[in-house]
């Protein structure tokens, strides 16, 4: 039988050298803590919120991010393609998730704001109607990705092939569109 954690304060909690209890969060908030290479695999967060906190490496096999919000979190790395994606939906502002990866995930109406997403894989993901507001995407990966409807216009410095993903519908804008022809090797002034 699964443990169940309801509407609990985590605060500046080291979850490095003592390990999260599995089960269901359900209303949770985690504050200030660290749960670097953690072990998080099969526990499921439910309108939960994480501040300030260190998820870097973090292990996520089959854990579910329902309604979950990070706040100013740091996520590199994180390998959100091996999380349940059954009612995936977290939303995440002013974080850090560098080098991690959304794989093949099936993330429609995601939001990411003031995010680096640098060198995020988003390769085959549904990301239609996902908004990337104020987004650094540097080195972003977008292949076969479903952008249909998604809103990249304050997004910057990404690269996008419109003959290799679905932009349907995607909002842009000036001067950012130059990442959607940078493979023809034309000039732009």
């Amino acid at each position: 039988m699964s443990r169940y954690f309801e509407d609990m304060v985590y605060e500046k909690q080291d979850y490095v050298q003592k390990v999260l209890p599995k089960g269901d969060y359900e209303g949770c908030r985690f504050k200030g803590c660290v749960f670097s290479a953690s072990d998080l695999s099969a526990v499921n967060f439910i309108d939960c919120c994480f501040e300030d906190c260190d998820l870097s490496g973090v292990q996520i096999g089959q854990a579910s991010f329902r309604d979950t919000v990070f706040k100013n979190c740091k996520l590199v790395g994180v390998h959100f393609e091996e999380a349940n994606t059954f009612l995936f939906s977290p939303r995440f502002e002013n974080s850090t998730l560098t080098l991690s990866s959304f794989y093949s995930v099936k993330m429609k109406h995601i939001s990411f704001q003031d995010c680096l997403l640098q060198e995020v894989d988003f390769v085959d993901a549904d990301c239609s109607a996902v908004v990337f507001s104020n987004c650094d995407l540097s080195g972003a990966r977008f292949e076969n990705t479903n952008l249909e409807k998604a809103d990249l216009s304050s997004a910057y410095h990404y690269r996008i092939n419109p003959e290799t993903n679905k932009i349907k519908k995607a909002v842009f804008s000036l001067p950012h569109i130059a990442g959607l022809l940078d493979k023809y090797g034309i000039i732009i002034r």
